[in-house]
């Protein structure tokens, strides 16, 4: 399952989410993605490498940037768009677009991506995996400042949950990697495909709870069309703004390319498990979960794009 293929994966699950909103109505849903995101985590700690953390860790200026840039800045950046809605802060559209904006960074996609343009993939694997444990308190916490006036959003209980649900499974998984962490790294496509599949999951029963309800009857093509162009708007917005900042503290071709890379990223995975974690079975997940949604699409096509440049770059440097 390619990432094109993952993309066309999510639209038709709307699709048939649409057309087929109780179709798994039978299944215990909610068990079987709760046990999905465990495992996620789970096989996420087997696979995690601690030499390649150790070989990333000192690059603290490129580190605090890119941290910076995903839990602060990008956040931040969501604030200039609630004039555009009606309710403001307590719109639903405007929190699923702050939803995106205060998400963690992604691991794999970061990765790779960095890895193609010749960056300093020790600094991106380091990145991207501490920024999964950080949104873990970062991102309730964020979400606790316009949502805990509702009553339905207590910190400290999606707090227990989360790290419940992912925390757990995670240090389980770095207990087991001895034992198990070269069969899981050796496997990891096709554990990526079990990622995915739950990932997919989840998008059906959630956009199934939402058509079912008919939440989407009051969004029209309208809204759509401007919450794509805020997505658009944000991505490059923050890589270009992250790219002035780098040139500002100096930073080599490589740092740059793996602060642009990293700081620009937000997890569909971590979106999708939160989003779950946090909302449950309620009607208003659909539209929490389109934002990112989107934003995942744009910036696995662009970046891809982006990539390709720069390692061109570094080719025509080094020779």
């Amino acid at each position: 399952m390619k990432f094109n293929g993952f993309i066309l994966s999510l639209f038709l699950a709307i699709l048939l989410a649409f057309f087929f909103p109780t179709a798994l109505s039978n299944l215990p849903i909610g068990t079987i993605t709760d046990l999905g995101i465990a495992f996620i985590f789970f096989f996420y700690g087997l696979k995690l490498a601690p030499e390649e953390l150790k070989l990333g860790f000192l690059n603290f200026k490129a580190h605090i940037l890119i941290q910076l840039s995903t839990f602060l800045i990008f956040p931040l950046l969501t604030f200039l768009f609630i004039p555009l809605f009606e309710s403001g802060t307590q719109s639903e559209l405007w929190l699923s677009v702050f939803f995106l904006g205060v998400l963690p960074s992604t691991v794999s996609s970061s990765v790779v991506m960095v890895a193609i343009a010749k960056g300093n993939l020790p600094t991106a694997i380091f990145n991207a995996s501490i920024s999964g444990l950080i949104g873990i308190l970062i991102t309730p916490l964020w979400l606790s400042f316009f949502m805990a006036k509702s009553g339905d959003f207590d910190f400290l209980v999606i707090l227990y949950k989360l790290c419940l649900q992912i925390v757990l499974p995670l240090i389980l998984g770095l207990l087991l990697q001895r034992y198990l962490g070269k069969f899981a790294r050796k496997h990891n496509t096709k554990l990526g495909y079990f990622d995915k599949a739950v990932i997919v999951l989840i998008v059906y029963t959630s956009f199934s709870n939402s058509f079912n309800s008919g939440l989407f009857e009051n969004i029209n093509i309208y809204d759509l069309l401007k919450i794509t162009g805020i997505v658009i708007l944000l991505f490059f917005t923050m890589y270009f703004l992250i790219g002035v900042i780098c040139k500002w503290l100096n930073f080599s071709i490589q740092d740059t390319i793996t602060a642009k890379f990293c700081g620009t990223k937000k997890s569909l995975v971590h979106g999708s498990v939160m989003v779950k974690i946090i909302f449950g079975a309620s009607a208003s997940v659909g539209i929490f979960l389109l934002p990112i949604m989107l934003y995942h699409i744009l910036q696995l096509l662009i970046v891809t794009i982006f990539a390709e440049k720069y390692r061109k770059r570094i080719d025509t440097i080094s020779e």
